[in-house]
């Protein structure tokens, strides 16, 4: 998943080959937990917010990777909700739904603007 947005809200996470294929792992950007995942064997990366709404803990990060139907999704590890690694969108109950963040690879590095949210940047991008 590659975004642009302006180059001052990127933060490096890691190397892409830090995190194994269909797994995620956690980063602190800006005191800001972030959940980012890897699907694939590729380069497609996605980021969304740690913390689960609905356990109320830090724990997206530590979730199964899927997808129902055609969209990708992580299982919270404490009471399964689904959320969609697109949107941020929880499946089973939308208003516990969690910020979805842009994410890229670049030179070998995942990089995430957690500072802005997926929607807000492709407002910008838009406008």
């Amino acid at each position: 998943m590659s975004h642009t947005h302006y180059p001052e809200t990127w933060t490096a996470i890691c190397t892409l080959h830090d995190i194994v294929p269909n797994t995620g792992v956690c980063a602190l950007i800006d005191d800001q937990q972030v959940a980012v995942f890897r699907i694939g064997r590729g380069d497609d990366v996605y980021a969304i917010d740690n913390f689960d709404p609905n356990s109320k803990a830090a724990v997206l990060s530590r979730g199964l990777v899927g997808n129902l139907g055609e969209r990708l999704v992580v299982a919270s590890p404490i009471y399964k909700q689904h959320f969609d690694l697109r949107t941020g969108e929880c499946l089973e109950a939308p208003e516990h739904s969690v910020n979805a963040h842009p994410a890229r690879v670049y030179d070998g590095k995942v990089w995430v603007a957690a500072g802005v949210t997926l929607r807000e940047a492709e407002e910008e991008l838009a406008a």
